[in-house]
């Protein structure tokens, strides 16, 4: 099991995961995290919110190397898992299995479920309809009252309009689904009020599967519905499918649009380059690869557990312990991102981990992609004076979610 040491001499001289961030930069990942860049040890214990003390990994070469390693399981159930918080902890033992928490050949079957539902060629299909909704929405936020909250105004609608519709869900249930999401990716949630979210977002989710089979569209829904009436799937995997996908196709990308417009407001020069190259498409690509790799949404992953030794770097990862590949700290790291530090929209930024690495990678991160293109392409082109309405320290960092991000963005223009 992975070694307790709470309390003792030994934890309180461990690095803590995840630290605080600075308040001089809250864009950046905490110092903490990446003052344990050392290209000659790989990992390092960590003391986390139980007391337990998991492998602790910051290498970008190191987390390609063993978030590719059949030794280390996704599973939440596993000795040393090193859960996220304890809701999730408390239910890690009752959770049925899924994409998120499968290894191998299962975790393959699960995939194959979503992959062509998110390919590239598909999402590159939908570019218009999401340029079309992108332009309604500045249009809206034009017309309507100064300051405007940007999340409320664009960064949260434009990817819930459009997972909704690859997944079948009525866009009029927004308020429901968004509030949930903000439950599934909160850290300091009891396992009482988690239990209560899933139960409420899961009865949801099966009753549209429920009308979808009876009356199928052309939506990622009614395709689990299909394979719930061949019996190729029960209804109980059916819905936690859907819950995943619900709530990471709209929460991550929302959050990426308004974390990254703070920034960039907070650069002038790099926002002038971008604005210049705006009608630019591998421009604009290539700078937001940049931008996720500075800002890296899922801040608090990639976890796993060992299931078998592993040898890296001259450090034995046990079986039974757990590893943390932090992805900010990848994606922060001057052996791969030379001056991490400093923002720069034309360096080739395209190996970042920010969608995770290896075989969990997030599923729809090409749609994720194609939304922020669109975004930072049409935004600033429209809206050439935005600027914020407060100063940056009066911004809401997210630091109690599993999502990084800010709850509000005041904008004028």
């Amino acid at each position: 099991m992975t070694e307790s040491v709470a309390g003792t001499d030994v934890a309180a001289d461990l690095p803590e995961f995840p630290s605080p961030r600075s308040g001089a930069c809250p864009f950046a990942p905490p110092p903490g995290l990446l003052e344990l860049h050392d290209p000659e040890q790989a990992a390092v214990r960590a003391r986390t919110w139980d007391g337990t003390t998991p492998w602790l990994v910051t290498s970008h070469a190191a987390q390609r190397r063993l978030l590719t390693d059949p030794r280390l399981s996704a599973n939440i159930g596993a000795p040393g898992y090193p859960h996220t918080t304890e809701a999730m902890k408390a239910h890690a033992a009752e959770m049925r299995p899924s994409i998120n928490n499968t290894d191998g050949a299962e975790h393959t079957r699960w995939r194959r479920m979503l992959t062509n539902s998110f390919t590239r060629h598909r999402m590159e299909r939908i570019r218009p309809e999401i340029q079309r909704i992108t332009d309604d929405l500045v249009d809206r936020m034009l017309e309507g009252p100064r300051p405007a909250d940007l999340n409320e105004a664009l960064s949260l609608p434009l990817p819930s309009l459009m997972i909704c519709a690859l997944l079948g869900v009525p866009y009029e249930d927004h308020a429901f689904f968004q509030e949930h999401a903000g439950v599934t990716n909160a850290r300091f949630k009891t396992a009482q009020e988690a239990a209560r979210s899933t139960a409420d977002l899961r009865r949801y989710i099966c009753g549209l599967i429920e009308a979808k089979m009876d009356d199928p569209g052309e939506d990622v829904l009614s395709d689990l519905g299909a394979r719930v009436r061949e019996g190729a799937l029960s209804m109980e995997d059916a819905a936690p499918l859907g819950h995943i996908l619900l709530v990471a196709g709209h929460d991550t990308s929302a959050n990426m649009i308004t974390l990254g417009t703070a920034l960039l407001l907070e650069n002038p020069e790099q926002l002038a380059r971008l604005r210049e190259h705006a009608d630019d498409p591998k421009y604009v690509a290539s700078a937001v690869e940049e931008l996720l790799r500075y800002l890296t949404i899922p801040h608090l992953l990639a976890r796993r557990a060992v299931v078998e030794d592993i040898e890296i770097d001259g450090t034995t990862l046990r079986a039974g312990e757990g590893v943390i590949a932090s992805l900010p700290a990848a994606n922060w790291d001057p052996q791969a991102f030379p001056e991490p530090e400093k923002l720069d929209l034309t360096r080739t930024a395209s190996h970042h981990h920010a969608f995770g690495w290896g075989p969990h990678q997030c599923v729809g991160q090409q749609l994720a992609r194609i939304e922020l293109h669109v975004v930072f392409s049409t935004l600033f082109r429209r809206v050439p004076t935005l600027r914020l309405a407060v100063d940056v320290s009066e911004l809401r960092f997210k630091e109690d979610s599993q999502a990084y991000g800010i709850y509000e963005l005041p904008v004028t223009w």
